[in-house]
């Protein structure tokens, strides 16, 4: 959306901006202190407006977390019609959010709402963070294993809500897994070192791998035996019950992904299938891989390393 945006004037302050795709924006105070910021919000993709809330907060506080940086104060945004829905939805919405933000520790400053018919609801997040300790999209080094802290599907499986075709085990698994905070990965990234990181949402899999390829000149390799995936979303992805972003996300990475025909067709379809509140891409030297994956494990069981950095090659990302 900002790309055909010319650039300003350089500022040495502003350490990432949004020619690099990363997941928020990174400001320098002082030489020990800099502002995170981002903003996030999206139509409802389950059925209760309090978990709605929960995994909207969630899913904007992530964006603070994949930089490794920890959220301090958030704005609300609403969208929400005036006429035909009982206001008492918007607030089940909007304290479901609340709990979230108060649980980590977030002071909510205000917000702005609009009537629209179509509801939306998130945040806009600060944090602060160190700015020699900021993981980036940029950060991958050939020789770096990538680590995925949480398995995927949340799209196909909002679909399946939608069309009251997902299992109720199956959503449960969805939100809960939605609902596990990125605060964890983010104390790892500080722990470990990590300079290389990025949260899969919007873009899903392989447009944010592809993302942190771009950005840092290498070429990513992607087992696809070692994605982890939740229950029941490849059989919903097999009935073909995708979000509108599996296509506009094969648009978006073009020609730049090479893909064995080994591969499973309904896997791959997950592979672009836009992501909610999902976990973040870790990439770390092969030597701390298992260190970081152990430690990681304790909050995300279904953590795995799904791949590995190679030098840049004719394709941004192989899928094997």
């Amino acid at each position: 959306m900002l790309s055909g945006l010319e650039r300003q004037p350089f500022d040495p302050n502003l350490l990432v901006g949004f020619d690099k795709a990363d997941d928020a924006g990174v400001y320098r105070l002082r030489d020990d202190l800099a502002l995170v910021q981002t903003l996030d919000f999206f139509t409802p993709i389950v059925d209760d407006p309090f978990d709605y809330g929960r995994i909207a907060a969630l899913n904007s506080i992530n964006d603070v977390w994949a930089m490794g940086g920890r959220p301090i104060t958030a704005m609300a945004i609403t969208c929400f019609p005036k006429k035909g829905l009982d206001f008492a939805i918007l607030g089940e919405i909007m304290r479901g959010g609340l709990s979230v933000l108060t649980e980590n520790k977030v002071a909510l400053l205000g917000g702005h709402s609009v009537d629209n018919e179509q509801i939306m609801f998130g945040y806009s997040v600060t944090g602060v963070i160190d700015p020699n300790k900021v993981a980036t999209n940029a950060g991958a080094r050939a020789g770096d294993v990538l680590i995925l802290t949480k398995p995927i599907g949340t799209g196909v499986i909002s679909t399946g809500i939608k069309f009251a075709k997902a299992a109720p085990e199956i959503v449960a698994e969805s939100i809960a897994t939605m609902l596990t905070p990125g605060k964890y990965a983010a104390e790892a990234i500080a722990e470990f070192d990590v300079k290389a990181a990025t949260d899969v949402t919007g873009f899903a899999l392989l447009g944010h791998t592809w993302e942190m390829a771009c950005a840092s000149n290498v070429t990513i390799e992607i087992d696809a035996t070692r994605v982890p995936l939740i229950k029941g979303a490849l059989e919903l992805a097999g009935a073909g019950l995708l979000t509108s972003g599996d296509k506009t996300n094969r648009e978006y990475v073009g020609e730049q992904i090479q893909i064995a025909s080994t591969v499973d067709s309904n896997q791959v379809k997950l592979f672009y299938d836009p992501q909610t509140a999902g976990g973040l891409l870790l990439a770390i030297s092969a030597d701390r891989a298992e260190e970081l994956l152990r430690g990681l494990r304790r909050n995300y069981p279904r953590a795995e390393i799904i791949g590995r950095v190679t030098e840049r090659a004719a394709k941004a990302i192989s899928v094997k």
